[in-house]
Parts: structure tokens; C-alpha cells; sequence
């Protein structure tokens, strides 16, 4: 199962959290699927919404793998640092629909344990929120499972896939 990138911060403001849902919508992405849009224009830094779902351990997430078996590595699992992992597909919020992009607008950001979104930059309504999954796996990165895990982003520097290079 693939561990997605996330950066610790301090504590979390929460009048940021306010009014979620009239900030941001699900609609059709030409990413992937569907995507999550401002509805309104976003400053830096602003937190967008947390990422909410049943807190389960490794194992049971492990178990559960994969969700779809026609799409094995679409998942709506976040891996915290406590070793939990948050499984959107059961109790999670709008947040779970935000697209992978090597150029991102957002990032995860972990804190007590806790996954918020947070705009990297300004934002214009109407435009999609990204961030990168920074997707890692214990496997050796081949072709194939660079494949497996493709990125569509689109952007100029898109490194082809969701996965972290290995250092």
C-alpha cells in the first residue's frame, strides 16, 4: 500500500475551517474523474477542508486492499505518522477528490494526527485544487509500476507518475 507525503505544522487555526463547503465543490475533472474547485478566490495558506475518514490501522487497511480490484491502486487511504491510516471511502468528506499533480496548488499537512489541506499559493475561483501524493512503496521503482501509479496532471515538469522518487 502506497504512504502519501504530508508535512507536519503547527497547530491548526480554526476559524480557517469555517465555511468549507461553500468554498470548494466536487465536480467532473478533466484530471481524473472528479476533481475539487474553488468556488470562491482562496488566499495562501488558507486550510480548505481536513481529510476525514475512519481511522483504521495498517492491517485492517492492508485487508481491505484494494478497494476496487479493477483500479488496485485507487484508494482513498492517507497513512499517518502514528502508523494509522484514514480511509476516506468510509466516513470521508470532499476532500477525498482532490487530484495528484507534480505542480501543485495545495498540500497535506499533518497535524496531531490530523490531514488538512492547505492552499499553496492563491487561488481563483474555478480553479481545481491538486496536491502531490507523494505516493512512496517499499518495491524498486520499475517501468511498470511507474505505470501502475501514472500520472495525468499535465504539467511541465509532471515526473509521469504519482510516486516520490527514491533518493
Amino acid at each position: 500500500m502506497p504512504q502519501a507525503a504530508r508535512k507536519k505544522s503547527p497547530a491548526v487555526k480554526p476559524k480557517a475551517l469555517v465555511a468549507n463547503g461553500r468554498r470548494i465543490q466536487v465536480r467532473s475533472s478533466g484530471v481524473h474523474g472528479k476533481g475539487v474547485y474553488a468556488v470562491v478566490d482562496i488566499p495562501a495558506g488558507d486550510i480548505l477542508i481536513e481529510y476525514t475518514g475512519e481511522r483504521i490501522s495498517n492491517e485492517e487497511a492492508q485487508d481491505r486492499h484494494p478497494h476496487d480490484p479493477k483500479q488496485p491502486n485507487h484508494t482513498f487511504y492517507f497513512s499517518l505518522e502514528n502508523g494509522e491510516v484514514i480511509d476516506a471511502l468510509y466516513g470521508g468528506n470532499s476532500s477525498r477528490w482532490i487530484n495528484h499533480s507534480c505542480d501543485p496548488n495545495c498540500e497535506a499537512d499533518e497535524t496531531d494526527n490530523r490531514v488538512f489541506i492547505k492552499a499553496l499559493r492563491d487561488l481563483k475561483a474555478g480553479e481545481e485544487l491538486f496536491y502531490d501524493y507523494g505516493l512512496t512503496v517499499d518495491e524498486r521503482y520499475t517501468k511498470k509500476l511507474k505505470k501502475e501509479y501514472a500520472c495525468y496532471c499535465g504539467a511541465a515538469d509532471c515526473r509521469g507518475t504519482m510516486l516520490t522518487p527514491k533518493r
